[in-house]
């Protein structure tokens, strides 16, 4: 496996065991629907979260939620349309990015609620 696939796996890890402390329920891991992949959809109370992990090494070109771009925004909408669709759900949905850089020997995350909105 390529070192930045590595890197990606392990902050979706670290992101999971994040929102598992936080009582969310996890309820899809890398779903894909056409060209999007939603890296990690949860449930907390009667919102379902849609979450991007953007992990990076070092945060010298930037910090990692600035490289969710619109193009993907407009990607996990869709997908999670589909999924919303499909499971017959009723629930709010909301967008929300954890950024993961390494500091030293370990890691910083930050979730950012409500990171975005679809239109």
């Amino acid at each position: 496996m390529a070192q930045h696939n590595e890197l990606g796996k392990l902050g979706e890890d670290l992101a999971i065991e994040h929102l598992v402390g936080l009582g969310y329920e996890i309820k899809e891991r890398n779903f894909t629907f056409e060209k999007a992949e939603v890296d990690i959809i949860a449930l907390k109370e009667k919102t379902l979260a849609v979450i991007e992990v953007k992990t990076r090494s070092s945060i010298d070109f930037g910090l990692p939620q600035d490289f969710v771009k619109s193009k993907k925004i407009q990607l996990l909408t869709k997908a999670i349309n589909q999924y919303v669709i499909q499971n017959d759900l009723d629930l709010e949905v909301r967008f929300d990015i954890i950024a993961i850089h390494k500091v030293n020997d370990s890691y910083n995350i930050e979730h950012l609620v409500d990171a975005f909105f679809h239109f």
